[in-house]
């Protein structure tokens, strides 16, 4: 009864029929993270262990989806990214706390939520990619870009993104508000044009000549120098090569793909089982090397690929102190209309 009415309601929310769940000797997921990444890692789990392994994939939409399902939702972990989403699932009352001892014996507590109700499976750091035919500079600060050298050289998404509220809630974490808002206001007015597209398309800009210095995630640079679907993307992430940003001081701001044990998870038991089976170090790396991002377990290597681009030094800034200055972050950029672009 319990999951034929979640099942109904998930119907209602989706507007379509849902998988099949069933309760023994499975586990029910929801993932934000596409097949071609997870079903690899689901397929090693399910048949180390013989626990079937159902997933949901869906771009967005989850959490309200678990949400609205409440006691009767047929889910037992949420794969997702951005430290927002997961510790707005414990403030939203989504979370039970992951039981497992690999919690506190794999990951580092700057990576895990202090009572256990998440865990990041991946990092992903946001750093500079500059033009290897204009940039000579090897190691460079946040404070760096906001120096009158790089008026109408930089380019980045728009500050609203989820990915650059974070940067800038990680400065207010590091920093404080005032000197976060001249280093903002700086960086906007030193933006080549208004904040437009996506990562990889700053990438681009670069290659084009639009700007000299981009902002943008580690893992893409991985994803498209191994493109053969769009063999061009090559040539935009050749033009350019990464710098760590503040890697020699106080490290470069990351944020997190984790998963968290939904509070009325069927299969509890399971859940703990596949949420330390992603912290193995097998998991660990099928992740690292499909993706291009660094394992949350830090003995654990990352790709050979991204190993060339330099060492990462994760920023002192916990995941959840940063998540704390998310709301402030947002309300800044908004503030200092930072998706007009340069105002000077």
């Amino acid at each position: 009864m319990r999951l034929s009415a979640a099942l109904l309601g998930a119907a209602m929310i989706a507007g379509t029929a849902g998988p099949s769940f069933a309760q023994s000797g499975e586990v029910n997921i929801y993932s934000y993270r596409e097949p071609g990444l997870i079903q690899p890692l689901l397929d090693k789990f399910s048949a180390s262990t013989g626990v079937k392994a159902t997933v949901l994939y869906a771009g967005d939409g989850l959490l309200e989806r678990v949400a609205a399902e409440g006691e009767l939702s047929p889910v037992d972990v949420v794969l997702t990214v951005d430290i927002g989403n997961l510790v707005g699932a414990r403030t939203q009352g989504l979370t039970q706390p992951i039981t497992t001892p690999a919690l506190t014996e794999r990951l580092s507590p700057e990576f895990r939520d202090a009572e256990g109700h998440w865990a990041a499976l991946s990092l992903r750091a946001r750093v500079f990619y500059v033009s290897k035919d204009r940039v000579d500079a090897t190691a460079l600060t946040y404070e760096d870009i906001a120096k009158p050298e790089w008026k109408g050289r930089l380019c980045t998404r728009p500050g609203d993104h989820a990915y650059n509220i974070g940067l800038v809630a990680n400065r207010l974490a590091a920093w404080d508000e005032d000197r976060t808002r001249t280093w903002l206001t700086a960086v906007r007015d030193n933006l080549s044009a208004p904040p437009a597209g996506n990562d990889r398309a700053q990438v681009k800009a670069i290659l084009e000549g639009s700007c000299d210095l981009a902002i943008a995630n580690t893992y893409y640079m991985g994803l498209m120098l191994t493109n053969e679907a769009e063999p061009e993307q090559k040539d935009w992430a050749a033009s350019a090569r990464i710098v760590y940003p503040d890697a020699e001081a106080d490290g470069t701001q990351v944020n997190a793909a984790g998963a968290f044990i939904a509070k009325y998870a069927p299969n509890a038991e399971n859940a703990n089982r596949l949420v330390e089976f992603l912290l193995s170090d097998e998991a660990q790396q099928l992740y690292a090397d499909a993706n291009y991002e660094y394992p949350a377990v830090t003995s654990v290597k990352p790709a050979e690929l991204t190993q060339s681009w330099g060492l990462l030094n994760p920023s002192k800034v916990s995941l959840t102190t940063t998540a704390d200055f998310r709301d402030e972050a947002a309300a800044l950029i908004d503030e200092l209309k930072f998706n007009e672009g340069a105002q000077n």
